[in-house]
């Protein structure tokens, strides 16, 4: 790879993470990656850093050189309201210091309950802790960039699904149960519309958003194939496999109840309103500035799919 390529740096190789690396070296831009262990499944020209985003003079130096940071972490889902502080601390550190962009890969949770399609402009309103949490980090964000500390933009995508993705309410739980021959099993309402963003697309257009200057001080809603309910989404997922549709739906009475017993399941509760309720992303204004170049539902589950199947370890996990 060219040395003199401009340098991108990620922030986390979950699989957002692991995504955006892989458009980032699609397009010739030299990348490093971060995080704890230092380890990550990534091409052998891809830097590995290793430490705590939250050390700020880790962070200082996790940017140095780069022309644009891409923040890609989280902490663990039960950690996931107070966690997020010290690495939204430290990217804006690592920002400042080198003058980079940073591009924030956000949720919608920030929003909280709306009744129509969530556009920009919509108000944070969230009042579950992870909501707020992150309603905080994209406020503060965005002050940093309006007082000149940091040249900064938000992407925003629905629940994502793809490959290296199984914590998700269209993850392990639909595509590895699908291919083991279990039910799908989901939350919620199956025919209300939801969004649902295939992982490539989210990656795709958080690297347009950091290579377009009128993308800085804003947010932005990255397009995502056509919004179909849950049920059909799973169909699809079916008929991909050739096999008769199974699906399992969860009332919020059961989610309450397992709750009481299962940590993870009692946090769920919080944006349960998510799967009860048509909730669809409006992309418009990202497709008026960049176009929208989405992967159809089908093909992104076939892919999806292909990978779940050379990972025999998720699946054989699935099925037991």
């Amino acid at each position: 790879m060219d040395t003199n390529a401009p340098l991108a740096v990620v922030i986390g190789t979950g699989p957002l993470g692991l995504a955006v690396v892989h458009a980032l070296l699609a397009k010739g831009t030299r990348v490093r990656v971060v995080n704890h262990s230092g380890k990550a499944d990534v091409a052998g020209n891809v830097e590995v850093m290793g430490g705590d985003i939250g050390d700020l003079a880790f962070a200082r130096a996790v940017g140095r050189a780069a022309q644009s940071i891409f923040l890609c972490a989280k902490p663990p889902y039960l950690q996931m309201a107070d966690g997020f502080q010290p690495i939204m601390d430290g990217a804006l550190a690592a920002a400042a210091a080198t003058g980079a962009k940073l591009i924030y890969a956000d949720s919608l949770y920030a929003y909280g309950p709306f009744a129509g399609p969530l556009t920009e402009d919509v108000p944070y309103a969230a009042t579950g802790r992870k909501g707020m949490a992150r309603a905080r980090l994209a406020t503060q964000l965005m002050a940093a960039h309006t007082a000149g500390t940091v040249r900064a933009t938000i992407g925003r995508a629905s629940d994502f699904y793809g490959p290296e993705v199984t914590e998700s309410v269209v993850g392990e739980r639909v595509f590895g149960f699908a291919l083991a021959g279990k039910a799908a099993s989901v939350l919620g309402n199956l025919d209300v519309p939801h969004t649902y963003t295939f992982i490539e697309d989210f990656a795709n257009g958080l690297v347009t958003l950091g290579t377009h200057d009128q993308a800085l001080g804003q947010t932005w809603h990255i397009p995502s194939a056509e919004t179909v309910t849950t049920r059909a989404f799973v169909t699809l997922v079916f008929e991909a496999l050739g096999q008769p549709v199974k699906i399992q739906a969860a009332p919020r009475w059961l989610v309450s109840l397992l709750g009481i017993f299962d940590p993870t399941m009692r946090e769920l509760t919080e944006t349960l309103y998510q799967s009860e309720q048509p909730f669809v992303m409006d992309c418009s204004k990202y497709e008026r500035a960049f176009g929208a170049s989405t992967t159809s539902h089908r093909e992104a589950i076939r892919k999806t799919l292909d990978w779940y199947r050379q990972k025999t370890g998720v699946i054989e996990l699935a099925a037991t």
